[in-house]
């Protein structure tokens, strides 16, 4: 059931309907006049993993949402999983790919579905093993030239982060030119 479609309190199981709901800079949270419990809607953590190979990253073609776009592999954090234990299980699992989880290369709050709103952390990756096959939620999967991305790109944020990625690599080319 979708937080919109609420109908009784959780805690104390008193009718929802015909009470208000609290405007705050066009957030909107059920309230319970009954227990005085607030119910906020939040995102959900999604995470990816980030692997280059030169000027190319690895990307899938996805099953389910998004079908046949691709993406930079990524998955949401189940309850109770650590964000890089989850970020290394999703990438494998998409691309059967080992990684090593590092660092933290960018964060993006992701509205492109309306319906269920994300937090997208996207981690660098170092390859420990494996080889790229499309796994069970992925059509495909191969690497692209940061200047060539294939189409369609499932998610604007996945753009986004790959246009950060170019610039890096374009300034570590002028580095070591210099």
């Amino acid at each position: 059931m979708r937080w919109e479609e609420w109908r009784y309190c959780p805690r104390c199981g008193v009718s929802l309907e015909g009470v208000g709901r609290e405007e705050s800079a066009s957030r909107s949270r059920l309230l319970c006049s009954h227990c005085h419990g607030v119910y906020y809607r939040n995102p959900t953590v999604g995470v990816a993993v980030i692997l280059l190979d030169g000027k190319r990253i690895l990307l899938v073609k996805r099953y389910g949402s998004f079908a046949g776009s691709w993406c930079i592999p990524c998955g949401h954090v189940e309850w109770g999983e650590e964000v890089r234990e989850a970020a290394k299980r999703e990438f494998f699992e998409e691309t059967g790919v080992e990684v090593e989880v590092g660092g933290v290369f960018d964060v993006h709050s992701n509205f492109h579905d309306p319906s269920h709103l994300t937090v997208g952390v996207w981690f660098w990756g170092i390859r420990r093993g494996g080889s790229p096959k499309a796994g069970s939620d992925a059509q495909a999967v191969g690497f692209f030239d940061l200047d060539d991305l294939p189409e369609p790109m499932a998610f604007p944020t996945d753009r986004l982060v790959c246009a950060k990625l170019r610039r890096l690599v374009l300034s570590r080319e002028e580095g070591n030119r210099s």
